[in-house]
């Protein structure tokens, strides 16, 4: 009969820590904090609501970091890094398509002048 309670107890042992708190998301938070700078790096600010977005949620996930809410701060990171990858991507988007206008401005500008020229 004692050693049924011990197993019980130590599975029982065995099911709370596979309950304990996620380990601290370290390497998350230096991906995150390193998309964001990024996506600053190229042009992104707050007028991009995905850089909004990916500033918010970083700094709740240093909060979480610091209440020792693992979960939640590795949740908030991921998601963090996504939107500053995003806000990236249309800040890059916006810079190649006003090159291509102003490419394709200078081009009718050449055909005009060559056009004269004939």
């Amino acid at each position: 009969m004692s050693d049924t309670r011990i197993l019980a107890a130590g599975l029982a042992f065995l099911v709370l820590a596979g309950c304990a708190n996620d380990p601290a998301p370290n390497e998350q938070m230096r991906l995150t904090e390193q998309a964001v700078e990024q996506a600053r790096a190229v042009g992104a600010t707050e007028q991009v609501e995905e850089m909004t977005q990916a500033e918010q949620k970083l700094a709740r996930a240093q909060k979480n970091m610091g209440e020792e809410d693992f979960k939640r701060a590795r949740i908030l990171a991921e998601q963090s890094e996504l939107d500053a990858r995003l806000a990236e991507a249309r800040v890059l988007t916006q810079k190649s398509d006003k090159q291509l206008a102003e490419l394709n401005a200078r081009i009718a500008r050449l055909r005009k002048q060559l056009g004269d020229v004939q």
